[in-house]
């Protein structure tokens, strides 16, 4: 990096590196109802880019509502409402006027279990960018090496693009579901216990690709394994009973939590 004079001489540090990361998601007073159960409660988290934050917490403690309604995929199951604010880049997501087509192109979604298309594996990662209109044979092509590529999984696949993707093992898909996200191009990328029904080889090989992924996404993770959460996330929030009790970076939530409660998850006290 060049450093001008002016620069020098006030001693003023332009690197990008020391620049404050924005914050992707503001979630402000979230509350959220299944009917009359309330699920989240006063929800304030802010997730910032380029980092991975990790969601801990007991069963039915509110986890993955919270992801499934940044992109509003919560909305579909029945009677679900809501107050409080999630502003994604700085805009409503619950606003009448935001659309959340636009929201799920920005914000892909790779579910617990894999979840590939009955179709080529070809076929699974050129499906996003035809419904966005490329039809181009050499553009799909490119955007199919480039997200397998991103997933870590080209060289394991590129000479049987144009066989059922069943035919994977469940580690690959994961990877492939992961790709199939990817060929959108997305802003964020949520994870939803992603690695609880693979083996510790394809367990590994999930989470060095989400430590390589975030340099160009943010992502934020469910999962149960808090050892996982440990290792590879920049911040932890810690839910229970549908409230955050603790949201801090990840060293200091295993190190020296700030809540007795959360103390005791990680502790195996409960849970």
């Amino acid at each position: 990096m060049t450093i001008t004079i002016d620069q020098k001489m006030t001693g003023e540090n332009t690197n990008p590196i020391n620049k404050p990361k924005e914050i992707v998601y503001k979630t402000k007073g979230l509350n959220l109802w299944y009917g009359e159960n309330q699920a989240l409660k006063n929800i304030d988290l802010d997730i910032h880019e380029n980092e991975v934050t990790a969601i801990i917490g007991p069963s039915g403690c509110g986890k993955s509502t919270y992801i499934k309604t940044l992109n509003r995929m919560v909305e579909m199951s029945p009677n679900v409402k809501t107050s409080g604010e999630i502003e994604y880049r700085g805009q409503n997501i619950f606003n009448k006027s935001y659309r959340v087509e636009e929201l799920r192109t920005q914000v892909g979604m790779v579910f617990q279990k894999p979840n590939p298309f009955p179709k080529s594996i070809y076929d699974n990662i050129a499906y996003g960018p035809r419904i966005h209109g490329i039809r181009n044979k050499k553009i799909l092509d490119e955007i199919v090496e480039k997200s397998l590529r991103g997933a870590a999984i080209w060289d394991e696949v590129k000479d049987r693009l144009n066989q059922n993707a069943y035919g994977l093992s469940g580690g690959q898909q994961q990877r492939l579901c992961i790709a199939r996200c990817l060929a959108i191009e997305p802003d964020v990328i949520l994870m939803d216990e992603p690695t609880s029904a693979l083996d510790p080889i394809s367990t590994l090989k999930v989470e060095e690709l989400v430590q390589e992924l975030k340099k160009e996404f943010s992502i934020i993770i469910v999962t149960h394994n808090m050892q996982q959460a440990a290792r590879i996330s920049d911040k932890t929030a810690f839910f229970l009973n549908g409230e955050v009790v603790e949201f801090a970076e990840t060293d200091r939530i295993f190190s020296n939590p700030s809540d007795r409660r959360t103390e005791d998850y990680i502790t195996g006290r409960f849970g």
